[in-house]
């Protein structure tokens, strides 16, 4: 019995905010579907400004992209060019004090010939980090592309 309560008072004597965790994972739902709203939309700008001032992305098989105005820049340049009707599937959210990481799936369309599109998926890493005005922001953002099937 001694050892079950040393066990569930264990998040206390460590020092754990378990309802920090669960703002988190809300949080994070939450700017998922903030992000497809505005890169749905068109909005470049509008998706970057769920990143931090100082965030970075990690797009594959392309250099480094930071801050806010280059990342604006990223995603309008990606809608630009026919990328649309993103879907995003939060998989795993762990936070650890002002950080947290969120693993994840998406999924696209993107335009082929003759203006027909073609289904496209991947997954992705999210690293959030909680900032002075309470709100949960992208900090690091790295995807890549499952490998298309052969039909």
């Amino acid at each position: 019995m001694t050892r079950l309560i040393v066990l569930a008072a264990l998040p206390l004597l460590l020092g754990a905010d378990m309802s920090h965790a669960q703002d988190a994972k809300a949080a994070i739902d939450e700017a998922a579907i903030a992000w497809e709203s505005a890169f749905n939309a068109g909005d470049g700008k509008g998706v970057a400004e769920l990143y931090t001032e100082d965030a970075a992305l990690f797009p594959p098989g392309a250099e480094r992209v930071d801050g806010k105005a280059a990342i604006a820049e990223f995603w309008q340049g990606a809608i630009d060019s026919g990328l649309a009707d993103a879907d995003l599937e939060t998989v795993e959210v762990v936070e650890a004090g002002d950080l947290a990481y969120e693993v994840g799936a998406v999924t696209l369309s993107a335009p082929i010939a003759d203006g027909e599109r073609v289904p496209v998926s991947g997954k992705y890493i999210v690293v959030w980090q909680h900032e002075d005005d309470g709100a949960w922001r992208m900090h690091r953002d790295i995807w890549n592309l499952n490998p298309t099937p052969v039909e």
